[in-house]
């Protein structure tokens, strides 16, 4: 066991956090730690980290455990240093060794000392050990996997936005290759290409991992267990998310199974202590009967700790056909080109989602289409367009002495104000909550109002940019519910792929400048990206493997005369050692095949954990196309080999 709790109750102010929890974590495993808004979740990890001592039990820990925390709050560090130099400080030793070993080296260049020279070799040997001069190279692999280009490296850190920096801690984080790592939403600040290098980083990573996180895709793809907090109580699934949506109804459906038969039993009790109590001959009964009911295990209701909230759009009036069309479009940052001479359309009905890596102006085609950004060529509304824009970077629009609630109504929904309460409940604001005015609000909740300010307009047509990016799992889910149901159009920019599979109908891609459009939604996106992946990687592997093999014509074999046939024991003994000599050599030939399989299959293991192979995504995927080929052609020799085997032992 690497850390965990026994038996652990938490107390914040008057809140109970978890009550009597006991959960372990062990190597190896992958765990999603969830819960609605609210319940603990980062509470629980800062617990584990040592950053808050538990209230009663006991919190478990190795001495040898070394765990890495990646949260929100590192975001106040600043530096003036360059992002690889703060990546690099995950290899602190090696760091510390080479400024010994500078420092060694001007002093050894004014004046030898034999005893700073036995230093000096005792230090290079160290470097050796530590692998130390391939930090920087490893350090810039992780860099490029996350989404930086090599200009980056060298820019100071304190340059970068909130996202950009929370990248770089990240990618110290997985260098620092801790027992346990722990990670509060690491997704949020990543796009796709970055998320699918963490991804398939995280599958050979040696430690542990807990995950807190909104996005199902990756808790699917990443956990092996999920932990809930639910109640006041952990509450542990052995599988993935989508094992534990599962389980987690037929669990609930259990326990309101076994609150209605208890509430029954209660009823009966009672009945009989209100009946009896009252008589002299039955007082003492009815007395034992109500202690026992004091003492009982009551058995909570399985109720949803949120309400089941609805979004409803209304859409004004009905647009034409198109909603907007892109002309001949050019859009450049000095030399970086965004497109150029692009054109698209956006039609009735269309619910676009625009994706692909950070940088490559996914933003800004969303801004152009809604006239936010200059640019060249022509963009045109069509009939009856009605359009609201939803940009988490444009909140400067949000009157800060206004609270929540008017800020709401200034949205011109003509919704009451009971109808607009309930809709700030399904982003997080409730009670008093809606009485906060808008300048003590954080960036996230800034956010959130302005994305239920985009709601209930009554625009027919959308525009969101990373609109899931402060909700929580059930406001995901709302939402996208929502958006399915809307009547309206959208175009939008998310790195939430279940967001995206529940929501959109068309994808855009740029690619070389030009707005590249596929008709289906998020999964059939994917598979045919991976085809026209696969299909030319295997393009590539059959120009360089095909060579001419040389053709070997085969002995024929001798047919003995019909009419003299073989008579006797000592004839059949010697066919029977022939045979038994010609299999022995095949399967020898085999098995030596088979050994240079494993060597090359063990070959391809190592180049698929190194993090190197993350950052070039050709040679990942030629790497896993070998590995897999490996693969099968070993278990084909091996199932040949067992064949040889048995007829061998049948000639013994």
């Amino acid at each position: 066991m690497l850390a965990g709790f026994q038996d652990l109750t938490f107390e914040f102010g008057a809140r109970v956090i978890v009550e009597e929890a006991t959960w372990h974590i062990h190597p190896g495993e992958r765990i999603g730690l969830i819960g609605y808004n609210g319940t603990g979740k980062s509470t629980l990890l800062k617990l584990l980290a040592g950053e808050y001592l538990p209230s009663a039990g006991t919190l478990e820990k190795s001495r040898t455990t070394s765990i890495g925390y990646l949260h929100q709050d590192l975001l106040s560090f600043d530096t003036e240093e360059s992002i690889l130099q703060v990546a690099m400080g995950a290899f602190e030793r090696v760091m510390q060794v080479q400024k010994e070993i500078d420092l060694l080296t001007i002093e050894l260049e004014k004046s030898e000392d034999e005893k700073k020279l036995t230093r000096f070799t005792d230090l290079l040997h160290e470097m050796d050990v530590l692998d130390g001069y391939d930090v920087e190279h490893k350090t810039e692999d992780v860099l490029h996997g996350l989404g930086f280009k090599q200009s980056d490296l060298s820019r100071p850190y304190k340059e970068f936005s909130g996202g950009w920096r929370m990248r770089v801690l990240l990618a110290k984080m997985i260098l620092m290759k801790p027992d346990l790592l722990m990670m509060d939403e690491p997704t949020n600040h990543l796009d796709l290409p970055s998320i699918e290098w963490l991804e398939k980083y995280l599958i050979h990573y040696q430690g542990a991992v807990v995950i807190v996180s909104h996005d199902k895709f990756f808790l699917d793809r990443m956990v092996n267990k999920i932990v809930e907090i639910y109640q006041r109580k952990l509450i542990i699934y052995s599988g993935n998310y989508s094992y534990y949506e599962k389980e987690k109804l037929i669990r609930m459906e259990m326990q309101q199974r076994a609150f209605d038969n208890q509430q029954d039993f209660i009823r009966q009790q009672e009945r009989f202590i209100e009946r009896f109590k009252a008589k002299a001959s039955k007082a003492a009964q009815a007395q034992s009967v109500q202690k026992r009911l004091d003492k009982i295990d009551r058995v909570e209701e399985a109720s949803i700790e949120r309400p089941n909230m609805r979004i409803n759009f209304s859409v004004d009036k009905t647009p034409g056909k198109i909603i907007c069309s892109l002309k001949n479009l050019t859009k450049k940052f000095g030399n970086i080109e965004i497109v150029d001479a692009a054109d698209a359309e956006i039609e009735r009905g269309d619910k676009i989602a625009l994706i692909g890596a950070n940088g490559k102006g996914k933003s800004t085609l969303l801004r152009i289409i809604a006239d936010r950004e200059t640019f060249e060529g022509e963009r045109n509304w069509g009939h009856n367009v009605d359009e609201s824009f939803y940009a988490q970077h444009q909140l400067e629009h949000l009157k800060l002495d206004y609270n929540v609630l008017e800020e709401l109504q200034t949205a011109g929904s003509k919704k009451t104000d009971m109808e607009l309460r309930t809709v700030l409940g399904c982003f997080l604001f409730s009670g008093d909550d809606v009485d906060k005015k808008i300048k003590v609000l954080s960036g996230g909740e800034k956010a959130r109002v302005a994305l239920a300010k985009t709601i209930i307009s009554k625009a027919n047509f959308l525009m969101l940019d990373e609109p899931t990016n402060h909700l929580d799992m059930h406001s995901v889910d709302l939402l996208a519910d929502a958006l399915d149901k809307y009547e309206g159009s959208i175009i939008l920019v998310s790195h939430d792929r279940y967001f995206i599979s529940k929501t959109a109908n068309k994808i855009w891609e740029i690619v070389d400048g030009k707005i590249v459009e596929f008709k289906g939604g998020y999964t059939e996106w994917c598979e045919w990206k991976e085809r026209m992946e696969k299909n030319a990687v295997k393009e590539q592997l059959n120009k360089k493997e095909a060579k001419p093999e040389p053709v070997v014509e085969k002995k024929k074999e001798a047919t003995p005369p019909p009419s003299q046939a073989v008579q006797g024991n000592n004839a059949i003994d010697r066919d029977k050692q022939k045979e038994k000599k010609r299999l022995q050599r095949q399967f020898d030939e085999l098995e030596a095949k088979i050994a240079v399989l494993k060597k090359s299959k063990a070959e391809a293991e190592a180049a698929l954990a190194d993090p190197a192979i993350y950052s070039n995504r050709n040679a990942f995927v030629e790497a896993e196309s070998k590995y897999n080929k490996l693969q099968s052609e070993l278990s084909s020799n091996e199932k040949q080999s067992e064949q040889l085997f048995e007829a061998l032992m049948n000639l013994e």
